[in-house]
């Protein structure tokens, strides 16, 4: 019995660990990539615009540390995601990991794509792993993927804003 429930244990935990829950928001902005990457990766300036990242500090560089604070309707969290991708003009990725990294794992996406002229598509997304996420989808999707929204729109006034001063 206790081998049946360890096997179904760790089947669970292999399952909720290669399939990913999903969150994606997209926005079309009249911006080129680079203007886009220096909103997006001028981090001290977070608390000035962004609704969803309060507070950013770190360097955006492959493997280095962020710290970063979250809002949503649950509150503010505070998360040290590790930076997997930096590509000036083109993608930001990060993934944040409650140890010992299977519990609940999150891959944060910023994909910029020229649309052309001076027009870009800005995708933010998110793909959660871990044995917990199941029992917070729910909360992710009615909490966290609006203020990818709000995110992504006030990156677009902030550029614009930018762009006339």
């Amino acid at each position: 019995m206790l081998a049946s429930l360890l096997a179904l244990l760790a089947i669970y935990t292999v399952w909720t660990n290669t399939r990913p829950y999903t969150l994606s928001a997209s926005i079309e902005l009249d911006a080129t990539p680079e203007e886009v990457w220096r909103v997006l990766t001028d981090l001290p300036a977070y608390d000035e615009w962004n609704p969803f990242i309060v507070s950013a500090q770190g360097t955006v560089e492959r493997d280095a540390t962020l710290h970063l604070v979250m809002h949503d309707e649950t509150g503010d969290t505070t998360f040290t995601p590790t930076v997997l991708t930096a590509e000036a003009g083109k993608e930001l990725r990060w993934i944040g990991r409650i140890s010992p990294g299977w519990i609940f794992d999150g891959e944060h996406r910023f994909l910029i794509e020229p649309l052309g002229g001076s027009r870009v598509r800005l995708t933010q997304s998110e793909n959660f792993t871990g044995v917990a996420v199941p029992f917070y989808r729910g909360t992710l999707h009615a909490n966290t993927l609006p203020q990818f929204g709000a995110m992504n729109r006030a990156l677009a006034d902030r550029v614009a804003a930018l762009r006339t001063s």
